[in-house]
């Protein structure tokens, strides 16, 4: 999932039952699955502090896992240093595909590989040194060049 958990998500169902295409509401299931975050810090649920979703606790990852059978949760939605982070003893992970997001971070970027054992590992794609950006465009649709440092 691209956020994480929801306290509206009792039946793995729910999610192949979401009609799609469909706008993103501002609270509920969808929402929550595209929108809430980990936190090591707290139990249960709480409201997330982007003013959207929630935030969940190991304990809510560890009950979740649990019944419905599932080993892990792989999710996508937070900037993490070096491109994965686990969660919950292992137990969630989220991997972050965009190394230097908006040109903003020095993160590292990451793609998970599952083998046919279920094994995981990952690939890590290092964040680049930004030597320039997109300025002095003469016309639109003109190539900027090379923006990134190789």
């Amino acid at each position: 999932m691209h956020g994480g958990l929801s306290p509206q998500l009792t039946n793995l169902n729910q999610i192949r039952n979401i009609a799609r295409p469909a706008d993103v509401p501002d609270a509920g299931l969808l929402c929550d699955l595209l929108w809430s975050d980990p936190d090591e810090n707290i139990e249960g649920w709480e409201e997330n502090d982007r003013g959207v979703s929630w935030t969940f606790g190991p304990d809510v990852v560890t009950r979740f896992l649990q019944k419905h059978d599932i080993d892990l949760v792989c999710r996508a939605h937070q900037v993490v240093e070096d491109g994965y982070q686990f969660f919950a003893r292992r137990q969630l992970v989220t991997v972050f595909s965009a190394p230097n997001y908006c040109g903003q971070f020095d993160n590292a970027g990451a793609m998970m590989n599952v083998d046919e054992n279920l094994i995981c590992s990952f690939q890590i794609l290092k964040p680049t040194e930004k030597v320039g950006f997109w300025n002095n465009l003469s016309r639109s649709g003109t190539s900027p060049g090379k923006v990134w440092k190789d």
